[in-house]
């Protein structure tokens, strides 16, 4: 005869009936490692597609052939997947969906951006570390080119997108519009009910808008080329510290010619809602 272990809690069968099926075959995932190799072809990679936006995976894997690395499409493709690389077609091309999400239709189109806080819009890239990478969000709006938020992951799952956007509707109130790509975490439905409770308009790239995430991709290739490549983080937290410290220095102390040589910050605050409602 088996005795019971008294100690144990009881578990009672109604209780089983209530918990969904991926808790009795759930293996905590042990952390992943990558070879040195790996890490250099993903930073290569991200690279080039900042250098060459409409690179897909055979221009890509030419590019990489001739600097010596021995690779083919399907991992090129693979490893794109991992970096959440879009190549920016000129052309009509959507971003890859998630099955069963509703997407949003476009609002941008014509439309004449004209005050801070009418348009935000927002993206997810890919940041190398010294010993593997993280994923970087951000939130920026589109009149000042202001980063009104960012959050980093070392996944691209929703939280830390939400993160981000509850974070920049705190401290700067809601816009009128958030435009995204068509990627799940901006299609889920955490983040788009997140937008509905605030009255936002919800605004997604469509097909052949590919120019549409323009002001944030020139962002990216400021902090890569300016910070992230110059650097090998150590960390995730050295990562985060590094990259706050430079987006606090692209809003208050870079001039964008575009701006009529005025900082994001200077152009944000000077006509923002919040200010003229003072």
């Amino acid at each position: 005869m088996i005795l019971a272990d008294k100690s144990l809690p009881i578990i009672k069968k109604q209780d089983l009936l209530n918990l969904p099926g991926s808790t009795f075959y759930y293996r905590p995932r042990e952390k992943e490692t990558f070879d040195d190799e790996f890490l250099e072809l993903l930073k290569l990679i991200d690279q080039l597609h900042i250098k060459y936006p409409s690179f897909g995976t055979r221009r890509l894997r030419d590019q990489l052939q001739r600097s010596g690395h021995l690779i083919g499409r399907d991992k090129v493709r693979t490893l794109m997947g991992i970096i959440g690389i879009r190549v920016q077609y000129p052309k009509p091309r959507t971003s890859i969906k998630m099955k069963g999400h509703k997407i949003y239709p476009y609002l941008l189109r014509d439309l004449k951006i004209v005050r801070p806080n009418q348009v935000w819009a927002t993206d997810i890239t890919y940041i190398p570390m010294s010993k593997g990478f993280v994923y970087l969000v951000a939130i920026m709006d589109i009149y000042s080119r202001k980063i009104l938020s960012w959050r980093i992951s070392n996944s691209m799952d929703t939280r830390f997108c939400l993160e981000a956007l509850e974070a920049a509707i705190r401290e700067y109130g809601c816009p009128e519009i958030f435009n995204s790509d068509q990627g799940s975490q901006f299609t889920s439905d955490e983040f788009t009910e997140a937008l509905k409770a605030h009255g936002i308009q919800i605004s997604m790239d469509g097909k052949g808008r590919w120019v549409d995430n323009v002001f944030i991709e020139r962002f990216w290739r400021t902090l890569k080329y300016d910070e992230v490549y110059l650097k090998a983080y150590e960390s995730t937290s050295e990562a985060r510290t590094c990259i706050g410290d430079f987006i606090d220095f692209y809003n208050s102390g870079m001039p964008h010619s575009s701006l009529k040589k005025k900082t994001p910050d200077e152009v944000y605050f000077k006509t923002s809602k919040k200010d003229n409602a003072a």
